[in-house]
C-alpha cells in the first residue's frame, strides 16, 4: 500500500491530519535538515501501522513524499 504524505516543518504544534484512507497532512517541529524530519515521519507511521515495514520511496527531499507500506510482513 502507498501513502500520500505532504509534510511542513519547523511548525509549534506536530499535527497529523488523514485527508483520505491513503493522504495525510501532517506538520512537525523538526527540521528538514539531517533527516530529521524523515526520521520523524517513520516514527509516527510505525506508531499508526504497527508491525509492518514502512519506508519512503520517493520524496526524500521534497515536503510530498510517498511512503510504501508493507502489510504483507509481520
Amino acid at each position: 500500500m502507498y501513502i500520500k504524505v505532504k509534510v511542513r516543518t519547523k511548525m509549534k504544534r506536530e499535527e497529523i491530519k488523514k485527508v483520505k484512507s491513503d493522504h495525510y497532512d501532517i506538520s512537525l517541529r523538526e527540521e528538514a535538515k539531517n533527516n530529521k524530519a524523515n526520521d520523524r515521519i517513520l516514527e509516527i507511521f510505525r506508531e499508526i501501522y504497527p508491525n509492518v515495514q514502512i519506508k519512503i520511496i520517493s520524496g526524500h527531499h521534497s515536503p510530498s513524499k510517498i511512503l510504501s507500506v508493507d502489510t504483507e510482513t509481520q
